[in-house]
């Protein structure tokens, strides 16, 4: 028998999954493949955005339609960490006469040499890896064999970059249309029969929102999300802080959704969103970390002694795909590099841009220039 096992966190599993199963199947010529979504992934330190079941009876729905598929819950009933070498050392235990395969995307690949006990994995599997977008795997045959003294087999399959941190901020924006292009309508139907993703205190705030406000705020999302791991900032908190960082956009001032709030003085209109957003926030939709309330509160202005989050939806809303000006495309690049010296030089240029249209400088900014530049002024 010829087994493959293809373990992950599937937050959700979706159409590229399943596609690599089946080309496995076919190249290897095996009997089954055997999704293992696992309990707690020992690379994400906050842990997946949906429950341990619901990820189960997801990947059991998607599965339906391929034969050779086999979901088991092993490492879920084991709970704890998922650690591959045990779920590998348990199969070669459970099938002794069987040729075991285990399934990795170029970027588990990449990380494959800093997992949990590698050499014991390679004892009982070979391990089969398959490109993904433009990252292939070819390259890396010479370094695994010079560390483990054994070959991975490639999979004539390049899988299309579907990024699982996308599918969830557009299934927590309600975009079924976006998130159609890599689910089947039965795991729609099932995540949003059961509000997966979906965060229910911020319900109604979406609305508030025209479509354009809200197709900004998605983007927003998807930027500070995708950036937010290499950061340690939860993805949760990254999402709720892009979500609700307009809410007040189109509320007028004397809405009965306003009712007892009071802004600072001498606020100028573009910045008093960002006071009416963070109590909207607080007191209409129940959100009471206060780290994404000071995100909320500042994210046009900015401020000294600004958090990792703050900073995070600061420049996510400056420099989300949707915006174009003179310098993004430069500022975008330093993002995903160094978000202090991102910071640093947006403020200034905005400074630069305001001075230059004799417009008034809101305090705030200001003295966010001058922190970030005298903090971090001398490696830039």
């Amino acid at each position: 028998m010829r087994i493959a096992l293809f373990g992950g966190s599937f937050d959700p599993i979706h159409c590229e999954h399943l596609r690599l199963a089946e080309a496995a199947q076919k190249q290897l010529g095996l009997d089954k493949v055997v999704f293992l979504p696992s309990y707690r992934a020992p690379h994400k330190a906050f842990g997946a955005a949906a429950s341990a079941e619901d990820r189960l009876a997801l990947c059991r729905i998607a599965c339906r339609g391929l034969p050779f598929a086999e979901v088991s819950d092993l490492e879920i009933a084991a709970q704890g960490t998922s650690y591959t070498y045990l779920t590998c050392r348990a199969f070669a235990e459970k099938y002794p006469s069987a040729r075991l395969f285990f399934l990795v995307g170029a970027d588990m690949l990449e990380n494959f040499f800093f997992w949990k006990e590698p050499e014991e994995i390679l004892r009982h599997v070979t391990l089969v890896a398959c490109g993904r977008g433009k990252a292939g795997v070819h390259a890396a045959h010479g370094r695994f064999v010079a560390r483990f003294h054994t070959d991975f087999e490639e999979l004539a399959f390049t899988g299309r970059d579907v990024s699982s941190t996308d599918l969830r901020v557009a299934l927590a924006f309600s975009d079924r249309a976006e998130a159609a292009n890599y689910l089947d309508e039965r795991s729609l139907d099932y995540i949003f029969g059961h509000t997966m993703y979906r965060f229910l205190r911020e319900e109604g705030a979406l609305e508030l929102l025209t479509p354009e406000r809200r197709a900004h705020s998605e983007r927003v999302a998807r930027m500070a999300c995708r950036r937010a791991r290499s950061l340690q900032i939860p993805e949760e908190k990254a999402l709720l802080a892009a979500m609700l960082h307009d809410c007040a956009k189109n509320v007028p001032s004397d809405s009965p959704l306003l009712e007892g709030f009071s802004p600072p003085e001498d606020v100028p209109a573009p910045v008093l969103h960002q006071y009416a957003g963070a109590y909207l926030a607080e007191h209409r939709f129940g959100v009471t970390d206060e780290e994404i309330l000071d995100a909320i509160r500042y994210h046009t202005s900015g401020r000294e002694d600004m958090t990792a989050l703050g900073k995070l939806i600061f420049l996510s809303d400056l420099l989300e795909e949707g915006r174009d000006f003179e310098g993004v495309g430069a500022l975008r690049k330093v993002f995903w590099e160094d978000l202090d010296r991102c910071l640093c030089l947006a403020l200034k240029q905005q400074l630069s841009y305001l001075e230059a249209q004799k417009k008034p400088v809101y305090p705030l900014t200001e003295r966010a220039y001058e922190w970030i530049g005298s903090r971090y002024g001398s490696r830039f």
